[in-house]
């Protein structure tokens, strides 16, 4: 029995990698199709290393691809990320900028250009900087729920995010605000007005990015609290505990009018948990009494953890 236990244990885990790393691989995808599909055929410049590897190939004519800067510029920051998130960040990070890396090299190879003239070129600058935005936020989302991350900017993002309660969408924006204003300074044939506008077309994706990612990133971490009246409480607090592997509070209660002694179960669980559990309730009592509302943070085991700001030693 133990060695079994063992092995179903191992098998867990496994396939939880493997979950992870998919969900990431295709966080990287979305996020690389939206630079490759809208962003960079429309020469307009976002944010992060991406960014900056779109200004290098918008400056050497397309001599030099954004997966050549991207690639080199992520190794410096892989070094400071692996050593202040830890080495199952870097793994992961690691996989991101290779993966990220390849597919900003392939799939520029892979779209039919038609497709793209089509799809992007063809609708404006104003619409694919939302759609590219909104698609490489997804991505960084993505990523960003299985610990990893498509590094650049979002790996300084995290290492703040890890010590301040600052949304991580946030930093990114204040992060790449310059990297999008250095573009009025690459060598072109347009007027300072056409400049300008392109910025504004960059800000505009930036935003949308940084929008997405905090969608994304606060819709995983968000927990509702449940009151559950019911007469078959012990059944309930049992398949929460034992299924849901959950912690269950079980409150004295009197009804008013009644007058009878009651019992009431106090739940915490993740939103994405929620219906879940209440399908699981309604299978043990259809007459269950259930009140469920959002709350603003859960902090403890299974849940967020508690950011403390690190003391300044005095001299």
């Amino acid at each position: 029995m133990e060695t079994q236990a063992k092995t179903t244990s191992r098998t867990r885990k496994v396939l939880s990698v493997v979950n992870d790393y998919l969900i990431i691989t295709l966080g990287l995808l979305c996020y690389t199709g939206g630079w490759c599909i809208f962003v960079i055929p429309n020469g307009i410049v976002g944010g992060g290393v991406s960014g900056i590897g779109a200004i290098v190939q918008y400056a050497t004519n397309g001599a030099i691809p954004v997966s050549y800067t991207f690639f080199a510029v992520n190794l410096v920051l892989l070094i400071i990320g692996i050593k202040t998130l830890g080495k199952a960040f870097g793994a992961k990070t690691v996989y991101a900028v290779f993966m990220a890396s390849l597919l900003f090299r392939i799939l520029p190879e892979v779209i039919p250009q038609d497709f793209i003239d089509e799809l992007a070129v063809a609708n404006g600058k104003l619409l694919c900087s939302l759609i590219g935005g909104a698609m490489s936020g997804l991505g960084i989302g993505m990523a960003f729920s299985r610990g990893g991350s498509t590094a650049g900017t979002d790996v300084i993002a995290l290492i703040i995010s890890k010590y301040r309660n600052i949304p991580p969408g946030r930093i990114i924006l204040l992060c790449d605000i310059f990297i999008v204003g250095s573009s009025i300074f690459l060598p072109s044939d347009l007027n300072f007005g056409e400049r300008l506008a392109g910025i504004m077309y960059g800000y505009l994706l930036v935003a949308s990015c940084s929008f997405v990612v905090d969608l994304s990133v606060a819709g995983n971490k968000q927990s509702v609290q449940l009151f559950i009246f019911s007469k078959q409480y012990q059944e309930i607090a049992d398949m929460i505990s034992g299924s849901m592997h959950r912690g269950v509070t079980v409150l004295d209660a009197q009804g008013w009018y009644t007058k009878n002694s009651e019992k009431v179960l106090l739940v915490m669980v993740r939103k994405v948990e929620a219906n879940y559990l209440l399908s699981m309730i309604k299978q043990i009592d259809r007459q269950a009494f259930i009140s469920m509302g959002n709350v603003m943070g859960v902090y403890g085991q299974g849940f967020d953890a508690i950011k403390e700001k690190k003391k300044v030693k005095k001299l």
